[in-house]
């Protein structure tokens, strides 16, 4: 097992190129990370048990009542949560069902599928990676040239440098849709972690979008009056009833209580799956808000320009920014994180100089 928690350290590990914004990464690395150690957590015995355990009768078996009822779902009794265990319930959610219709039982059909579901997940939060991954085709490492290393010859920098120089020259103002592609990715991580937050709600027929505050507001509630929230999402001990035949042929219902070790971790895994989406969308939505103002403001990207590449000077932003379109300044960002900072200062001054001349040449 612990082999299978160590082939995940490459999610997180440092890459010596980054195409992609620290957020950005945060979706296809810690998220899917923790997406996939959770999944695996909930398929093995070795942290939480047998899935379920029921109370049961000699007259069925301990495995057949077991299997019966993980396959055909559990139930609770949603208004016996609010009443005293040990005096009028046994358990929370534990109540005499008989005279109730099937409308007052609420079933926990999610427990099969969670594993399943955090695997699928964590494959959507990865998606938007692949995609940007196909279109930006290796472009930032090949103009690299290892120009991010610092032992290197003089002259081998300078030729490496002249070969970079040039193609931001001659391909100047065509980088627009390589750029609006890693846009379209950043808003497709957002989207789908909206999306994913809407398909958990649904999964816990609506109780997931206001989890993380009803936990809260359970803990600060008097514990004379509160109600776990945690344990009516994810109830431990539910009721199951197994019907056979009798000796006589008439049909026989065996009443059990079942205990669902799993809810336990589940509890904890979407509590704070809960506050991390909400984080993660936070940090999203703040960097596609910056993408539209540096889309909309070209004083935004000199100053960010400037204010990321300390040893640029602001009329060398100003000039390449003023002369250039978006889509090379995006490329020109990106390229600055991961070369020499030397490096790159010099093949900006010197782009700079010939965008100001040959400006100056075409007034």
């Amino acid at each position: 097992m612990l082999e299978l928690f160590l082939g995940l350290k490459s999610l997180v590990k440092v890459r010596r190129v980054h195409i992609d914004s620290p957020v950005f990464r945060l979706h296809y690395s810690i998220t899917v990370m923790l997406l996939l150690a959770f999944s695996l957590i909930v398929t093995t015995r070795q942290y939480v048990g047998n899935p379920i355990d029921c109370i049961h009768t000699k007259d069925v078996p301990e495995d057949v009542l077991n299997t019966f009822c993980w396959i055909h779902s559990t139930y609770t009794i949603p208004s016996s949560f609010g009443k005293i265990v040990g005096d009028e319930v046994p358990y929370p959610g534990v109540d005499n069902s008989r005279n109730s219709g099937n409308s007052e039982r609420k079933y926990a059909k999610y427990y099969q599928w969670v594993c399943f579901c955090l695997f699928f997940q964590a494959i959507l939060f990865y998606a938007p990676r692949w995609l940007w991954k196909s279109w930006e085709g290796g472009k930032i490492i090949t103009l690299m040239m290892d120009l991010d290393v610092g032992i290197c010859s003089e002259v081998e920098r300078k030729q490496k440098k002249r070969l970079l120089l040039d193609y931001l020259w001659e391909n100047r103002n065509n980088h627009n849709w390589w750029a609006y592609k890693y846009y379209l990715c950043e808003l497709l991580a957002l989207l789908n972690l909206v999306g994913q937050m809407f398909l958990m709600d649904r999964f816990f027929d609506g109780a997931f979008l206001t989890y993380g505050v009803d936990v809260i507001e359970w803990i600060d509630s008097d514990q004379e009056d509160r109600i776990d929230p945690m344990i009516t999402i994810f109830p431990r001990m539910t009721k199951c009833t197994f019907h056979k035949f009798g000796s006589s042929g008439e049909v026989e219902r065996h009443d059990a209580v079942c205990i669902l070790p799993l809810n336990v971790v589940n509890e904890k895994i979407y509590i704070f799956l809960w506050f991390w989406f909400l984080l993660l969308g936070f940090l999203t939505t703040l960097t596609l808000l910056w993408r539209l103002l540096a889309i909309a403001s070209p004083r935004t990207r000199v100053h960010l320009l400037n204010h990321r590449f300390r040893l640029l000077r602001r009329e060398t932003c100003e000039a390449i920014v003023r002369n250039t379109r978006l889509g090379d300044w995006f490329l020109l960002v990106t390229l600055g994180e991961n070369l020499d900072s030397l490096v790159f200062r010099d093949v900006l001054t010197d782009l700079a100089t010939k965008l100001k001349h040959d400006h100056d040449m075409g007034a």
